[in-house]
C-alpha cells in the first residue's frame, strides 16, 4: 500500500490551545484522524509525527526513503532558519511539500521567507488543516 509521512515541527503539539485566532481551534490529534481518515478513503496510510526538536525532524527525513511514497512537511518555526533541515529535504529524492495552517506571508516579516521553500516540490500556505489534505491528494497524484 502506498505510504506517505506527514512531520509537524515545533510547537504544533499545542494546536487548538496556541493562539487559535491564527491556527485554529482544532487539535494535532483531530489533523491526524482526519488524514487517517483521508488515506483509508483513497487508499494510501498516512503516517504522522511531531517533534519540537531539530535532530528528530531531520532524522525522519533521512530515514523517510524506502518506506515512503513523499513527505508533507510542516517545520513549524524552523521553515524560517533552519538550513540542517533544508539540507536534509535536499538529500533525499523523495517529493516534499511544504504546509503552513497560516498566511505566513500576511504576518511578522521574519515569517515571510522559507529557507525550506527552494527544495520542496511545493508549498501551501494559508488553508488550514485542508493545506495538509492538499498537499496529500498531491503526492499521491505524483506517486
Amino acid at each position: 500500500m502506498k505510504r506517505f509521512l506527514v512531520i509537524n515541527g515545533p510547537n504544533l503539539n499545542a494546536l487548538g490551545k496556541r493562539e487559535p485566532g491564527v491556527y485554529g481551534k482544532e487539535s494535532l490529534e483531530n489533523l491526524e484522524n482526519q488524514l487517517i481518515e483521508l488515506g483509508k478513503e483513497k487508499g494510501f496510510d498516512t503516517v504522522c509525527v511531531q517533534s519540537n526538536y531539530e535532530g528528530q525532524i531531520i532524522d525522519w527525513i533521512h530515514e523517510a526513503e524506502g518506506h515512503y511514497l513523499g513527505i508533507v512537511i510542516n517545520p513549524g518555526a524552523y521553515t524560517h532558519y533552519s538550513y540542517a533541515i533544508r539540507d536534509a529535504i535536499a538529500s533525499i529524492q523523495l517529493p516534499v511539500i511544504e504546509v503552513h495552517l497560516s498566511n505566513v506571508h500576511a504576518r511578522e516579516a521574519f515569517r515571510h521567507e522559507s529557507v525550506t521553500a527552494p527544495v520542496v516540490a511545493g508549498q501551501i500556505v494559508g488553508l488550514g488543516f485542508k493545506g495538509y489534505h492538499y498537499a496529500l491528494c498531491e503526492l499521491l497524484e505524483r506517486s
